[in-house]
């Protein structure tokens, strides 16, 4: 793995550790200020998401930012994780009699991996390769 390989890894990785403390943080503010779990889980999702979105485009990839199809396929990968997430923690995990902590430990390794590859090989491609 080149050097340039090795700093963008890092630098995914610093973003979404970083993305991880941030909704966490919101999560537990937005509780600690009354709101709902499920608003508060909405709401903390949806600004990190956003963040995510800044830090990965800006500082990882080194891409401009605003560029619609680049945005929609950053939505799409999002969505992506969404279900395979839930795919592992409502269906797999359940199926196979995992304990909870499986399945979410399971979750944490797949989508960071799923994430960095369709990151760089499509949404923040030069052209989008469709």
């Amino acid at each position: 793995m080149t050097q340039k390989k090795k700093g963008q890894v890092i630098r995914f990785a610093m973003v979404g550790i970083g993305v991880a403390v941030i909704y966490v943080l919101l999560y537990l503010a937005f509780l600690e200020l009354g709101i709902n779990q499920v608003t508060a889980n909405i709401v903390a999702f949806l600004l990190a998401v956003v963040v995510q979105y800044l830090g990965q485009t800006v500082f990882t990839f080194h891409k401009p930012l605003g560029l619609p199809d680049q945005i929609i396929r950053f939505i799409c990968i999002i969505g992506l994780g969404l279900l395979v997430s839930a795919l592992i923690t409502g269906f797999l995990g359940p199926s196979l009699g995992w304990p909870n902590w499986i399945s979410a430990a399971l979750v944490t390794i797949i989508l960071p991996v799923q994430n960095f590859l369709f990151f760089k090989i499509w949404v923040f491609t030069e052209t989008g390769v469709s």
